[in-house]
């Protein structure tokens, strides 16, 4: 595999190679090296100081190394000509006694995925990721703006058209294929999916395309922004992500008897995602900002149920036909695009493997728009809603088990402390809306 690396990185003419890898909280970490420098790193890693990472190693223990994976090879489209080229790998992180290093949240996918495996299972995941993207003035300055289009679905040649063409070919051009692109329901709001595939691609995908839209939209004077509701009264952007076990090259979760063509697995795993969604709830939406997204009346879940049609559901059971039973999938709807893709689909699989191994049984499907309920409807269908802040997440995820065995007590009380500290930031800061609601009337 070495070999076959070394030789097509000096038939692209690859110069310089970028090491890439995330902190816990998704942010892309890079070191880069030259060509020379390659073979030793792909045989032996690259060493880098963990201490500087968010989540990483204590300033006394900050000697780790940087294993390339030589199936995420690619070029970087933006940063080579015709003369030289800049590749990239995805790494994984590991300790000088040559173990990985538990904190890596794609080692922690990794190992959640051989949980599944072992009981026969690979799990396979699509995530939507929804974005805006800003235009900057002259001086660089972000204009965050409603304005722009408005409808989902639109047919439009903006400059946003153009821009999103050029995404598309450099997503592809790093072995990414998208499946689709369109505007999405807010203004200056797009979605672009990627194909669905085995949980560890998608999560290396999702990276790969967060930093691809943000550097082309840079390009043209645009920014690319995941947050998660960035404009008041209009819809946020979410990262929907279907989902399913695969056993033998079969779709586990199809069953043609059923109503809803689930087999007694499928209902099982969705069980166990109801069950201990408000536990991770902190992995899945995790910033502040988050929980002013899921609200009701903007197509984002805040209610625990499960539906086919009902876009209200927090899982949705989409339509699935007779002969196309691979596509059998759950929907989970509430991950938005901050969140760290490795722990997301880490924490999903962990949950609705619970449900599984414990043979949990399904509450019955709500089709009705659950935002109309009163307390009293939320009482008798047993709907529970999810976190109404980060606050309430961290408290929820502080008490699981699941959560605690899924990161390892190291990185769960890493975690723990750095969105606590997040939450406490914002709870003393004082904001605009309470100057112009108190400042003057009290």
């Amino acid at each position: 595999m070495t070999k076959d690396i070394l030789s097509k990185l000096k038939k692209d003419k690859v110069s310089l190679v970028e090491l890439q890898f995330t902190d816990f909280l998704g942010n892309v970490k890079s070191s880069t090296i030259t060509l020379a420098q390659t073979k030793e790193s792909l045989e032996k890693g690259t060493w880098f100081d963990g201490s500087s990472v968010e989540g990483f190693a204590r300033i006394h223990e900050s000697d780790m190394f940087l294993l390339p994976d030589a199936n995420t090879y690619s070029l970087i489209p933006w940063r080579s000509d015709n003369g030289s080229s800049v590749a990239r790998f995805i790494c994984d992180v590991y300790l000088p006694n040559g173990k990985p290093f538990e904190g890596d949240p794609r080692y922690i996918l990794k190992k959640t995925l051989a949980e599944a495996k072992k009981l026969g299972y690979g799990y396979f995941t699509g995530p939507e990721l929804e974005f805006f993207l800003f235009p900057k003035d002259d001086q660089g300055k972000i204009s965050v703006t409603s304005s722009g289009n408005n409808s989902y679905f639109v047919f439009s040649l903006d400059k946003t058209y153009e821009i999103k063409r050029e995404m598309i070919r450099d997503l592809e051009a790093m072995g990414i294929l998208v499946e689709m692109a369109h505007y999405e329901v807010a203004n200056n709001q797009h979605e672009i999916d990627i194909r669905y595939d085995n949980a560890l691609k998608t999560a290396d995908n999702a990276i790969t395309l967060k930093y691809t839209l943000k550097s082309v939209a840079a390009k043209h004077g645009f920014y690319a922004s995941f947050m998660p509701k960035p404009i008041f009264g209009v819809n946020g952007s979410g990262m929907h992500t279907h989902q399913s076990l695969f056993k033998n090259n079969q779709n586990a979760f199809f069953s043609k008897t059923d109503k809803y063509r689930l087999s007694k697995l499928a209902y099982h795993f969705l069980a166990g995602q109801l069950k201990h969604v408000k536990s991770i709830s902190a992995i899945l939406s995790p910033t502040v900002n988050s929980y002013k997204r899921l609200t009701p009346g903007y197509e984002a879940p805040a209610y625990i149920c499960w539906a086919r049609k009902n876009r209200s559901a927090l899982i949705r059971v989409p339509q699935v036909l007779d002969d196309k039973p691979q596509a059998t999938r759950l929907e989970l709807r509430c991950p938005d695009p901050s969140a760290n893709p490795y722990l997301v689909f880490a924490a999903m699989l962990k949950s609705g493997l619970d449900g599984i191994k414990n043979k949990m049984s399904c509450p019955n499907p709500v089709e009705e728009d659950v935002y109309s309920f009163d307390n009293v409807k939320l009482k008798k269908y047993y709907i529970n809603q999810l976190p109404a802040s980060l606050d309430e997440a961290l408290l929820e995820m502080a008490k699981s088990n699941l959560v605690r065995e899924l990161l390892g007590e190291y990185t769960f009380q890493r975690y723990l402390e750095t969105k606590k500290e997040e939450w406490n930031s914002f709870r003393i800061a004082v904001t605009d809306w309470e100057k112009n609601r108190y400042l003057e009337t009290v």
